[in-house]
C-alpha cells in the first residue's frame, strides 16, 4: 500500500504547476523592452542630430518596426506549433489580410490627391470602375477597420480550423493544406476583378486619421504602437501557457489521445487558440502596411508563411521569447546579406534552418539555457 502511495505522490508531481506570470528579472525585462520602444527609441530618433553616431534613422526605425511586426507573427505561431502542436504554413494569409483591411482604410484616406484626382482609388479608375465594390463599404471608417483587422482573419481561421480539427486532420496534412489555401488567396488576390490592386496591391500611402504618414513623429508613434502589441501579446501568451487552458493545450501536443481518453474535448482547445493566433498576425499585418507602406499578394506567398515557422524554429519553440528572438536574427541577418552578399542570401536561409534542425532542436534560446546550466543538469 506504501509503495502504491509512493508512485501516486510521484505521478502527482510530474503535473507542471502553475508559474508566476513572470518573475522579478522578467518583468524587469518587460520594463525594458517598454522604455525602450516608448521612450528610448523616440529620443534616438527625434532628439539627437543626425550626424551624431547614436542617432536612430528613419530607415532603422521602420526596420526595427517591421521586424517587431514579424515578430508577433512569430509569437502566434509559437502557440499553435510550440505549445499547441499545431504546424501552419498559412499564416502568412492572415498576417496579408490584416495588411489589406488597413491597406483598404489607408487607401481611401488619400481621396483626391491621387494622380486622377478622384474619390475612387487610382488602380479603379484605371481599370474603368464607376463605384467602389461592396466589400469596401466600410473601408472609410477607421473604428470598423480595427474591428475587420481582427474580424476578418479571426472569422476564416474559425470556419476553416472548425472542419479540419473536426475532421481530426492533423499533422504534415494539415499543414499541406494550410499551404494550399494560402497559395489559393494569393492567386485570387492576384485578379484585378477582385478589387484589390491585383499584382500591385495598395501603395502610396498618404495619411492616417487624416495625419500625414510620411513623417518622423507618425513613423515613431507606429514604431512605439508596434513595440506596446508586441509586448502585450507576449503578456498574453505568457497568461495563457501558465493557466490551466494552457496546460490543456501542451496536452493535447503531447498526447491528444490521452486528452480525449480523460474526458477533454481538443476541438474546442484547438480552434480557440487556432483563432487568436490568426487575429495577432491580422493585427501583426495591420501595423505592417503603414510602416512599409505597401501591401500585395506577395504577402500570401507560401514562401512567407514557411518563413514565419523558421523564425520561430531558429528562436525556440515553446518558449515565446525564442520566436521574437529567431524573428528579430534571422530578419536583422537578412537585412545585412541582402545589401552585403545579395547573391547568398537564400543559401544562408537555407544552411541556417539544415543547421537548427541538425544541432540545434531548441533554438536558440534553449541553447542560452543549455548553457546556463550546469554539468550534472545538462546529462
Amino acid at each position: 500500500m506504501t509503495a502504491v502511495l509512493n508512485a501516486g505522490a510521484a505521478r502527482v508531481d510530474l503535473v507542471p504547476r502553475r508559474g508566476l506570470l513572470l518573475g522579478p528579472k522578467g518583468w524587469a525585462a518587460v520594463l525594458a523592452a517598454a522604455l525602450s520602444v516608448g521612450v528610448l527609441g523616440p529620443l534616438l530618433n527625434l532628439a539627437v542630430p543626425a550626424d551624431s553616431a547614436w542617432h536612430l534613422s528613419d530607415y532603422h526605425v521602420s526596420l526595427l518596426g517591421k521586424i517587431m511586426c514579424y515578430a508577433i507573427c512569430a509569437l502566434a505561431m509559437d502557440l499553435i506549433w510550440g505549445y499547441t502542436g499545431i504546424l501552419s504554413l498559412g499564416h502568412g494569409l492572415f498576417f496579408a489580410l490584416g495588411g489589406y483591411v488597413m491597406g483598404m482604410y489607408l487607401m481611401r484616406q488619400i481621396g483626391t490627391d491621387g494622380h486622377y484626382k478622384s474619390e475612387l482609388p487610382d488602380f479603379m479608375v484605371f481599370l474603368d470602375w464607376k463605384e467602389l465594390p461592396w466589400h469596401w463599404a466600410l473601408s472609410d471608417s477607421f473604428v470598423a477597420t480595427l474591428v475587420l483587422i481582427v474580424a476578418v482573419p479571426g472569422l476564416l481561421a474559425f470556419v476553416f480550423g472548425y472542419f479540419a480539427f473536426r475532421s481530426r486532420i492533423k499533422g504534415v496534412y494539415f499543414s499541406i493544406i494550410t499551404q494550399a489555401m494560402t497559395f489559393a488567396a494569393m492567386l485570387l488576390f492576384f485578379r484585378n476583378e477582385t478589387g484589390f490592386g491585383g499584382n500591385n496591391g495598395f501603395t502610396d500611402f498618404k495619411r492616417i486619421l487624416d495625419i500625414p504618414i510620411a513623417t518622423s513623429g507618425m513613423r515613431v508613434t507606429l514604431f512605439s504602437l508596434t513595440g506596446f502589441t508586441l509586448i502585450g501579446f507576449f503578456l498574453l501568451g505568457r497568461w495563457i501557457v501558465n493557466s490551466k487552458y494552457g496546460r490543456v493545450l501542451q496536452a493535447v501536443r503531447d498526447a491528444e489521445s490521452r486528452v480525449m481518453f480523460t474526458g477533454y474535448n481538443p476541438l474546442g482547445y484547438k480552434l480557440s487558440i487556432w483563432t487568436l493566433s490568426a487575429m495577432m498576425c491580422g493585427v501583426a499585418g495591420a501595423l505592417y502596411v503603414p510602416q512599409v507602406g505597401i501591401i500585395n499578394p506577395s504577402e500570401m506567398s507560401p514562401a512567407a508563411s514557411i518563413e514565419i515557422a523558421i523564425w520561430t524554429a531558429v528562436g525556440g519553440r515553446a518558449t515565446l521569447i525564442g520566436p521574437i528572438v529567431g524573428a528579430f536574427f534571422v530578419n536583422g541577418a537578412k537585412s545585412w546579406f541582402t545589401v552585403a552578399f545579395p547573391e547568398f542570401w537564400l543559401y544562408f536561409l537555407g544552411a541556417l534552418f539544415i543547421a537548427v534542425t541538425l544541432f540545434l532542436p531548441q533554438g536558440i534560446v534553449g541553447l542560452l539555457r543549455g548553457r546556463r546550466k550546469n554539468p550534472e543538469d545538462r546529462a
